[in-house]
């Protein structure tokens, strides 16, 4: 089984990244939260941190890009190929109201017809490998028969499949009836994403669909960055808490070295606890101190009492 990070905007940067490929199990690929083109400038500090190749050394690094017009596509292309690299991911599974009100991620499934178009000018005219992350359509699922239509017209390096409508959001359960359906129709190779946040989960997806072999994580790994260990069996339900101490006390330090102060330092890691907090159900006290603290220090101590009279434990 091969396995992704998935972009998740603020949370897997490249500081998250590094320290999880450092402390886990390493992942097969690893995704850029998106990057939006801009026609008459370059990439932000914030974008270039993310895909500096010296930041991101040792990992299988993909570029996401989130565009609707084909030529700024293009352009942003021809820059990361300039940087080294040779495959990006386009973007069309996003489901927040502000990317879809500009036409955007999920937003451009409402448009098959222009979608085509885009594909069409992108892949003429670039030279690199190009995946897809798609939904099932903007509102209903069985907008995804001629959406997978379109994307069957082009030689995708694979289609990575969220199987929810934009307006489902991350609601309800997922469509796997419709993952059923991509995986007989599909031209392209598919990865799978969506909802896996246990071994068992994996072991069901796998049970259900025999040859699924590439699946793409996000929240659930957040949670429990050892999930990948779990689903290939090296891992049991208690978890390394120093290992995990570790990696998070890694996160803190590259956010402090950016010098962009405590509070969003702060900000961070306690983002990044709001996912861990169920490795630890039985820390709602050291939970609280956490998101109540009001420095780094306060911040710290909390941690430290968390695993001083906890240890983590994961569903398997």
């Amino acid at each position: 089984m091969r396995y992704y990070l998935a972009p998740m905007e603020g949370v897997t940067t490249d500081i998250y990244r590094a320290a999880y490929h450092k402390y886990f199990r390493p992942m097969e690929k690893y995704f850029t939260p998106f990057l939006v083109p801009h026609s008459k400038k370059g990439f932000s500090a914030r974008e270039m941190r993310e895909i500096d190749p010296g930041r991101n050394e040792g990992m299988n690094l993909i570029p996401q890009i989130m565009s609707n017009q084909a030529g700024d596509c293009l352009r942003t292309m021809k820059k990361l190929k300039d940087l080294g690299y040779q495959e990006v991911n386009l973007n069309f599974g996003c489901p927040s109201k502000t990317v879809v009100s500009k036409n955007r991620g999920a937003g451009f499934l409402a448009d098959p017809e222009a979608l085509d178009h885009f594909l069409e000018e992108v892949f003429a005219h670039g030279d690199q490998k190009i995946s897809v992350k798609t939904r099932l359509g903007k509102y209903h699922p069985e907008e995804f028969e001629e959406i997978l239509a379109v994307y069957n017209r082009y030689p995708l390096e694979e289609l990575i499949l969220h199987p929810r409508t934009q307006q489902d959001f991350y609601q309800g359960r997922v469509n796997l009836e419709a993952y059923a359906y991509a995986r007989e129709h599909s031209r392209n190779p598919l990865c799978y994403n969506g909802d896996i946040r246990s071994a068992s989960d994996g072991k069901r997806l796998t049970e259900q669909f025999p040859g699924t072999d590439t699946v793409m994580l996000g929240r659930g790994v957040i949670a429990n960055p050892a999930l990948v260990e779990q689903m290939e069996g090296r891992a049991g339900e208690e978890l390394d808490g120093e290992r995990l101490k570790a990696f998070l006390e890694e996160i803190c330090k590259g956010y402090q070295e950016l010098g962009a102060g405590e509070r969003p330092v702060l900000f961070k890691m306690k983002e990044l606890w709001a996912y861990l907090n169920g490795l630890f159900p039985e820390s709602q006290k050291q939970a609280k101190k956490i998101r109540k603290s009001g420095s780094l220090a306060e911040y710290q101590a909390a941690v430290e009492e968390v695993f001083a009279l906890h240890s983590p434990r994961a569903a398997l």
